[in-house]
């Protein structure tokens, strides 16, 4: 469906082509006998939305209706094909998600559509778009501003925030005010419909598209008591290990977790140490407990990352190499200013 049906703006400018992509969550969702469920279609969505045919000229995709729960990295690839197959096509586009795992989708496709000149704007609600009191209205019509501005490569919008794709996490349940950016500037917000724009991101003359994603990453949080056969269990069945440690980072000492991690570099898995603390990041070197983890080992350290990014990006880069060296050159290279702090 093409809407508005008009291609021109008040002023008689041509109006902005923007691709409306689907996926489900609560911003399509209606009350069921077994609890909210996405119902909605793009187009029922846009009919409730009139005021954005003064915005831009929408196409919509229904790629998917899902709980944002049950999205997956195959649904990642699904999304950015769908991108790529329509990218000349459009001037920019909008993807309406579930916010539970919006910040993991934005991230992926931070590493799947590289460089992007088009905007790709990441939208959902906290309340549907049927309930009295609802922000799915003002984020849609949000989202679509952005994308029809000149707003490079993959972004959440969200009450009146613009958020870039590797930096955002959801830090709130129930609040409008869902996404926080992680240890890096919102890119902008928006004033009575009006983008203001703090930071332009860097992009090409045309995006650079992959398909191919090792989901065999796995993630574990640590507890104090932990013992390293969660780790043990969790390497024998992926490439990757991520471990979120506690503070600026460190393995507890009589856990075996430090034999652990050493075994598994010697079999060639990959073995990233993070920090649970949400802002200001990881820093192995300033404790005995994590000094000995970067200095003779070499593990990864995530610095100043997001989780939900180096989830994504380590299924990105263990679909296009598993040598070692190649492994930890692509993790420290900045990806849509996905990692500030030097690797040295």
């Amino acid at each position: 469906m093409v809407w508005p049906p008009w291609t021109t703006g008040i002023w008689g400018e041509a109006m902005k082509r923007i691709l409306l992509i689907g996926t489900g969550g609560t911003i399509a969702s209606e009350m069921t006998e077994g609890g909210l469920a996405p119902e909605l279609t793009t187009d029922q969505l846009l009919s409730r939305i009139p005021a954005i045919s003064r915005i831009c000229s929408v196409d919509c995709v229904q790629l998917l209706n899902l709980d944002s729960t049950n999205i997956n990295p195959g649904h990642w690839q699904m999304m950015a094909r769908c991108i790529r197959d329509r990218y000349d096509e459009y001037d920019g586009f909008v993807i309406t998600h579930g916010t539970d795992t919006m910040a993991y989708t934005a991230a992926a496709l931070s590493y799947l559509v590289q460089g992007s000149p088009k905007p790709i704007v990441l939208t959902g609600a906290q309340k549907p778009i049927g309930f009295d009191s609802t922000d799915s209205k003002i984020n849609l019509m949000d989202a679509f501003r952005c994308a029809s501005e000149d707003l490079p490569g993959v972004s959440i919008v969200f009450n009146s925030r613009v958020i870039l794709g590797t930096r955002a996490k959801k830090t709130r349940s129930k609040s409008f005010q869902a996404f926080s950016s992680i240890n890096y500037p919102d890119l902008g917000v928006l004033r009575d419909g009006v983008l203001l724009r703090y930071i332009r991101q860097d992009c090409g003359r045309a995006p650079v598209f992959y398909d191919r994603l090792n989901t065999r990453v796995a993630l574990l949080k640590l507890v104090p008591g932990v013992g390293r056969e969660l780790a043990d269990f969790l390497l024998e069945r992926n490439d990757a290990l991520i471990i979120e440690s506690f503070g600026v980072g460190g393995l507890p000492e009589t856990s075996g977790l430090y034999d652990c991690v050493r075994d598994g570099m010697a079999q060639g898995k990959t073995i990233v140490l993070t920090t649970q603390v949400e802002n200001e990041g990881s820093d192995l070197g300033v404790y005995h407990v994590g000094h000995a983890l970067k200095n003779n080992l070499g593990v990864l350290e995530a610095y100043d990352m997001t989780t939900e990014a180096v989830v994504a990006k380590l299924m990105w880069i263990l679909g296009q190499t598993g040598r070692q060296r190649e492994v930890a050159h692509f993790f420290y290279t900045p990806v849509a200013q996905d990692i500030l702090w030097p690797a040295e």
